[in-house]
């Protein structure tokens, strides 16, 4: 390690205070180059080697650490206290400090907590649009572009899918990139051992050849209309993750991607601080510092937004209606195909017992009073998973609110309402526990709202926060679910069964069927059809009790330009960074 002084010089009146601190530089370690003659053997057992030996290198640097750190102590309260001096005698007011506070080329998010940096192995994450890429790419319209594919060709004959890899782009720790790390993270995410949840989406490879380093071949045994979609997974680095566990590795912990932007440092429960990667082979960022400021609960970071603390975050409808009367702030009301439902775990003995009062429950949710009163409006009332897509069908139960029909289905049921209000069967009450995660404050209002309306029913309906949710033992859960691109997306995996993303254990043979026919067929006709048939057999036999469609409120300082407003985006608001690249922080 190398060490070097600089100062930090603040002006107050006609005072100046010079602060010395002590940079830690790390030592950059150099990689082999890709040598095309090499023996894949070869290189394999040269990764290994300088694995072992960086390994090694990290255990000694860990052991330096304590030292480093009780220097980082001690210079961080000298500079603190320096500053708390300058400031007692400074002549501005707060709005001088709040200034200073945020750095022109760092941008704070209010993100959820991550537990690791995953991709392959899970479904969704914000801070993976910025770490890595996929061989595919979405542009703003959700439409599929290059990414580290340059380009591709489809042989329908032949069933196979080449691609042409881009040839001068690197990992953030040097290495190049090739197709054997593209074949290695298909093939990772297509192993049983591995429990990937996006395993479904790669069903149909039957191969993978890399023709040469940066030209790979994929045979598929059938068609699969989204697979260009699918290829947008992120790519990860065969030299840092071959012979490691891909659920437990510390890789997820440490990530090395290709992506615009790199990882500095991971304060657990605080902070992941992301860092621009100046050699990005498509352009740097113009945003130097980007940190995932970790504030899972929602009143929180509508709190931080308020008070300067975050730059950008996803706020509730609520939050947002507040924030518009403060300035300095831009508001972003964006559409998603973000949709919020019941989900039934059908593992459970009651619903394998009593799956017939689930239509019941559809009845009984009055959608649109739960729009306007937890959503402010922002959102709209749902009864499918594919009402954001081109092939949603709007010709099938929507479940409207309506407490007779309610009723008519659980008498014809045989259930009965007692004189508590509620419906017994069997000496059995109607009623289970809606399971909701923590710090979702939307999700525990729509909870509580539709419990509600499900006694007031004769359904005897609660709500719960568990520590951890057990998707086996759970009666119910506040799910959400939806994908702004293929309509194969968070539909074959979701519901059907068997597959990485049905944590319901929903089963039905026909929407199997019908999921399949869609999926194989390349005929936008074909695949209408087979949606429209889709459709109907969820609504006739429901996996969930469907909520509504929730818009995303994104808050933002007025100093951030670039953010896309007319690009529908997915689950939990994600693909707002589809452009990070372009955007800037123009401070005064």
């Amino acid at each position: 390690m190398c060490g070097k002084h600089t100062a930090i010089q603040k002006k107050t009146g006609s005072r100046m205070f010079f602060v010395p601190i002590f940079i830690i530089c790390p030592i950059k370690m150099s990689g082999s180059g890709y040598g095309q003659e090499m023996k894949r053997k070869e290189k394999r057992e040269k990764k290994y080697e300088k694995n072992e030996k960086q390994r090694k290198e990290t255990r000694t640097i860990m052991k330096k650490s304590k030292k480093i750190t009780s220097i980082y102590i001690y210079v961080s309260v000298f500079i603190c206290l320096a500053l708390c001096i300058s400031a007692c005698g400074s002549a501005g007011g707060p709005s001088d400090s709040a200034v200073t506070a945020s750095s022109p080329s760092t941008l704070v998010y209010g993100s959820g907590d991550y537990t690791r940096i995953n991709p392959a192995m899970d479904e969704h994450g914000e801070i993976s649009l910025l770490l890595f890429d996929g061989l595919t790419a979405h542009d703003g319209s959700n439409q599929i572009i290059p990414g580290l594919a340059r380009e591709w060709d489809y042989d329908a004959d032949a069933c196979t899918y080449t691609f042409y890899l881009e040839e001068d782009v690197h990992w953030h720790d040097g290495e190049a990139f090739d197709a054997e790390d593209v074949k290695f993270t298909i093939e990772a995410i297509m192993d049983p051992d591995n429990g990937s949840e996006n395993a479904p989406d790669f069903e149909e490879v039957q191969s993978i050849t890399i023709n040469d380093p940066y030209t790979v071949t994929f045979l598929l045994s059938v068609p699969n209309a989204a697979f260009l979609d699918d290829m947008s997974i992120p790519i990860l680095p065969e030299h840092l993750l071959e012979g490691e566990d891909m659920q437990t590795s510390g890789f997820f912990r440490n990530p090395t991607g290709t992506g615009p932007y790199r990882l500095e440092r991971w304060d657990n429960g605080q902070a992941i601080t992301l860092v621009k990667n100046k050699d990005y082979f498509k352009g740097a960022a113009s945003i130097d510092t980007i940190v995932f400021k970790i504030v899972p609960d929602d009143q929180v970071r509508a709190l931080q937004m308020q008070s300067g603390e975050l730059d950008l975050a996803l706020l509730t409808p609520r939050d947002a209606e507040n924030l518009k009367q403060k300035d300095g702030f831009e508001l972003y009301h964006m559409r998603t195909s973000d949709y919020r439902g019941i989900l039934f775990n059908f593992n459970h003995p009651y619903w394998q017992k009593h799956r017939d009062l689930i239509p019941a429950v559809c009845y009984a949710l009055d959608r649109e009073s739960i729009v306007d009163a937890v959503l402010l409006g922002h959102g709209a009332a749902a009864y499918g998973p594919l009402q954001r897509n081109i092939y949603n069908y709007e010709k099938v139960e929507h479940y409207d609110y309506n407490p007779e029909k309610a009723a008519e289905v659980l008498e014809a049921s045989g259930w009965t309402r007692a004189a508590d209000g509620y419906y017994y069967k069997d000496r059995e009450k109607a009623g289970f526990v809606i399971s909701v995660a923590a710090g979702d404050q939307v999700r525990l209002a729509m909870a509580q709202a539709g419990a509600q309306q499900l006694k007031e029913a004769g359904i005897d309906c609660s709500v719960e926060i568990p520590a951890k949710v057990d998707w086996n033992g759970q009666m119910a859960y506040l799910i959400g679910w939806g994908s702004p691109f293929d309509a194969d997306d968070h539909t074959y995996k979701v519901f059907g069964t068997g597959k990485g993303a049905n944590y319901s254990g929903y089963s039905n043979a026909k929407v199997d069927q019908y999921l399949l026919a869609a999926r194989q067929s390349e005929d936008p006709q074909v695949r209408a059809k087979a949606y429209r048939k889709f459709q109907k057999a969820l609504a006739d036999d429901p996996a969930f009790a469907f909520i509504c469609y929730v818009d995303a409120d994104y808050a933002a300082t007025r100093a951030l330009k670039g953010i896309s407003t007319d690009t529908v985006l997915g689950h939990h608001g994600v693909g707002i960074f589809w452009n990070v690249t372009s955007w800037t922080l123009e401070r005064v």
